[in-house]
């Protein structure tokens, strides 16, 4: 279970560390150095054959490129310890046999103590260059003939833009015109965060032009564990391929999030088990010819284990619903007072209300569902047929409800935190879709889970935790009409089975996500429930 820090979760454990004794800030920024040239190598292995040396000694021989030439790196070095980094990694290139250029932005005098230090072991072995238009970044061979690029200028305590340096922003432009060419040479690699990128929010600080100046890059080397800014908003496109590497700090606390998961153990069943063992799940339906929502999320729960599913329909769309179902049930649920009547049944544990439903038939049904303090999932139209009234909305919420709203939902039920999110970043750390989802579900009272393909899930007492789909859990099939609807049913599902709404809704995300890799390109929503067994298997239900 991966845990994310925050820039200053992660200052707090490195100075931690550092003062037990149990490590130097020099040590630590040798073995960050050391951990971005192996993941260069590992990530590149044509760069150069050799493996890196253990001891950084000389290589055995000097790399060359196809053309016969010594391998040329330029590394780029920042005022503060993420610069500090960039000097190890030049002199590691440097012992290898690399042609390193580097250059510095700012005053070496002015460069923290660890800094300062590989700064004059640098020195021993090479010039540093100031980084100015005229040298590097006005020039567009200034980085041609290399084949990698080490973008050490800013890390993770970035806290205000640099847009309004012209000479660092040109050479940032050039850095990520050249990341952006497929297959090319050179190679951007970002030390920690690619500069200007908000560690803890993904956003880009500055104002809108910050998009245009910004480094994304083909790798970014992270250290002891992700950062938040990783997974959220631009991060992932703008740190290419994310590795991170081990520097021999403890693990020491939990972050501020986690990366979601998926328990086997929950979704097994027992041999002594019956339906009811696992639930009787409540999906409502729009009218006539809006009942297809309400059966993808049927269907999706009962896939997921729920012992019974029933739709409940109104009178005029019994017979559509009829002639497409086999496994699930059927009710006629024509107004609250008939909602009511059918949650006398006490064995009907869990709720979904919204796909396909309607927002008048929503506002109807909705403080029925809820007045049964059952467990219960709301969506799409129910959660916008409140949009102009949150608060009464919130008002009917209990512990055991899970919002599931998109970017538009969301704004609607809550535009003060959608405008924080939409308002430019101009210092750090910025506030994030995280910061926003906990706030949201503090507020409601319940689970808040803010789709996207950096979905974040957090409960009212702040804990959270974070379903990418992205990285190499990429899942662009998932941007198919009726996907939501299919993952409001498998929440649905897992709360019938007695899961807690937060693990729930975290299973169900992930699930979700690994059903579309599994099934692949041509993805619809009916598919996403159908590859349940498939992925089942593969985890070891």
């Amino acid at each position: 279970m991966a845990e994310l820090l925050t820039a200053a979760q992660m200052r707090a454990l490195e100075q931690a560390a550092i003062d037990s004794g149990a490590v130097t800030g020099l040590e630590l920024m040798e073995r960050a150095g050391r951990g971005v040239v192996g993941a260069v190598l590992a990530a590149w292995p044509e760069i150069e054959d050799a493996d890196l040396e253990a001891a950084g000694g000389p290589a055995p021989r000097t790399p060359r490129d196809i053309s016969g030439k010594r391998m040329k790196a330029i590394v780029l070095c920042g005022p503060g310890n993420n610069g500090g980094d960039g000097f190890v990694v030049a002199r590691l290139l440097a012992v290898r046999g690399w042609d390193v250029d580097v250059y510095l932005f700012g005053d070496a005098g002015a460069l923290p103590p660890d800094a300062r230090v590989n700064y004059e072991r640098w020195r021993g072995l090479g010039a540093v260059l100031p980084l100015e238009e005229s040298r590097f970044g006005g020039q567009p061979d200034g980085v041609d003939g290399a084949r990698l690029v080490v973008d050490a200028l800013f890390g993770t305590g970035l806290g205000r833009p640099f847009v309004s340096h012209p000479n660092l922003s040109t050479a940032v432009r050039v850095c990520r015109e050249h990341a952006a060419r497929e297959g090319a040479f050179p190679k951007v690699v970002a030390v920690d965060v690619p500069s200007g990128l908000c560690a803890d929010s993904g956003r880009w600080l500055g104002q809108e032009e910050a998009r245009d100046t910004g480094n994304p890059a083909n790798l970014t080397v992270s250290f002891h564990t992700a950062k938040t800014g990783h997974y959220l908003s631009g991060g992932p496109q703008a740190s290419g391929r994310l590795v991170v590497v081990d520097i021999g700090l403890d693990a020491g606390g939990t972050g501020v999030a986690r990366l979601s998961n998926c328990r086997a153990a929950d979704l097994r069943k027992g041999g002594e088990d019956h339906k009811y063992t696992h639930g009787h799940a409540l999906i409502l339906s729009g009218g006539p010819g809006r009942t297809g929502a309400a059966r993808l999320a049927a269907r999706a729960a009962l896939r997921v284990g729920a012992g019974l599913v029933t739709l409940g329909v109104p009178p005029g769309a019994q017979q559509e619903v009829a002639t497409q179902i086999s496994a699930l049930m059927l009710r006629r649920v024509a107004d609250a007072e008939a909602l009511a009547s059918v949650l006398e049944d006490g064995r009907i544990n869990a709720f979904c209300l919204g796909p396909g439903l309607g927002t008048e038939r929503a506002r109807m049904l909705v403080p029925v569902a809820l007045s049964a303090r059952r467990r219960c999932v709301l969506d799409a139209d129910a959660l916008s047929a409140f949009g102009d009234v949150p608060d009464a909305l919130f008002a009917m919420l209990h512990k055991d409800c899970v919002l599931t709203p998109h970017g538009g939902e969301f704004a609607r039920l809550f535009p003060d935190l959608a405008q924080r999110l939409k308002d430019p970043a101009l210092r750090g750390p910025a506030f994030s879709k995280l910061d926003a989802t906990r706030a949201a579900a503090e507020r409601a009272g319940c689970v808040v889970l803010f789709k996207g393909t950096d979905t974040v899930i957090a409960g009212p007492a702040g804990e959270s935790c974070l379903n990418s789909a992205q990285y190499d859990r990429s899942a662009p099939w998932l941007a198919t009409a009726g996907s939501g609807d299919v993952l409001a049913g498998l929440v649905a599902g897992l709360l019938a089975r007695g899961l807690p709404p937060l693990r729930a809704a975290e299973t169900a995300a992930w699930l979700h996500v690994a059903c579309a890799r599994s099934f692949g390109p041509g993805l619809i929503a009916e598919d996403l429930a159908e590859e349940l067994p498939a992925v089942f298997r593969a985890i070891g239900v």
